[in-house]
């Protein structure tokens, strides 16, 4: 089969197209013939060494896919061949991946192939930073950070969906402050000196009660800015290239709080959470932006382009 592979660390260019043999399921394990898989920041930081060089060379790519079980280990039952899912793998860039049955579930008659990809890490994260790490409370008001991506995009929609009575969405540049705004949320710019004073403006000048942050550095420290008292920031991310600075005295001051967040693969308490996204978008209450589709070789291209926060929403590879 065809699966991308990284060969080093570093720019895209280590990414390549290699012919693999097909991997073959094991106790508890179900072989997918993937359909669609959806690029995700992490991919990005494995391949450029940010998770540590200890990775064994060559490597996969790819953690959040959609397809349909080819193969059943032994001692797998609730599954059956041709049936359509969405899973978590570790090398989803391929034409078939093995995943472990618990990180597989089954898709609803109705909900898209392609849009089904973007949850299990995206969509999951999303859902999980508001609802648990977050501990949003119906009528809150919430800033999301980076509104424009496949996390963000997810999160200002489902903000709405769990109660928000105000949702504020940050991004650089017009067309995506119109996303944001289409969205439905106040769309805010960023680069812009006084963005802080804009969220306070949009709140009456009380501020957010919880803000969803994974740029970190200067957009994360400005935050606490306009974050209201007993407000409450989630941070799960630092794709601005430092992770959140916290001053401890300025949070006792202001009763403020901050929660680390980070969608543990091993682990993922996440099956609850999945069902009620697949619910959303089954019925047209969330919708999952596809901004991009390429093909498996094009795997490089699509780290740039995510790299180059060019997207609107998620970018899919279609093998």
């Amino acid at each position: 089969m065809k699966a991308i592979r990284m060969h080093g660390f570093g720019d895209p260019d280590v990414l390549s197209l290699d012919d693999v043999d097909v991997p073959r399921p094991g106790a508890g394990e179900v072989l997918l013939k993937v359909e669609a898989v959806a690029v995700t920041y992490g991919d990005i930081m494995k391949r450029s060494g940010a998770f540590g060089q200890e990775v064994q060379l060559p490597a996969g790519l790819g953690l959040e896919i959609a397809g349909t079980v080819a193969e059943l280990g032994p001692e797998i039952a609730g599954l059956s061949v041709g049936s359509r899912v969405l899973a978590w793998v570790e090398s989803g860039y391929a034409e078939y991946a093995v995943a472990p049955a618990a990180a597989v579930v089954p898709l609803p008659d109705g909900v898209d192939l392609r849009s089904a990809a973007v949850l299990p890490v995206k969509g999951v994260t999303a859902y999980q930073t508001l609802r648990r790490a977050g501990r949003l409370r119906p009528g809150e008001s919430v800033l999301v950070h980076a509104a424009a991506g496949g996390v963000g995009s997810l999160a200002v929609q489902l903000a709405r969906l769990l109660g928000a009575e105000t949702v504020i969405g940050t991004a650089s540049s017009p067309l995506k402050l119109d996303f944001v705004r289409a969205l439905g949320a106040i769309a805010i710019d960023y680069t812009v000196g006084d963005w802080p004073e804009q969220v306070l403006k949009a709140t009456g000048g009380r501020g957010v009660d919880l803000v969803l942050d994974s740029v970190g550095g200067g957009i994360a420290r400005r935050s606490f800015h306009c974050l209201a008292p007993f407000g409450r920031l989630v941070t799960f991310g630092a794709a601005g290239g430092t992770p959140v600075a916290v001053d401890a005295v300025s949070l006792m001051l202001q009763n403020q709080s901050v929660t680390g967040y980070s969608l543990n693969v091993p682990s993922r308490p996440a099956n609850t959470d999945i069902r009620d996204l697949l619910d959303h978008l089954g019925a047209g209450r969330l919708e999952a932006t596809i901004d991009l589709t390429l093909p498996l070789v094009s795997a490089p291209d699509a780290h740039r382009t995510i790299s180059q926060r060019r997207t609107l929403g998620s970018v899919l590879l279609l093998p």
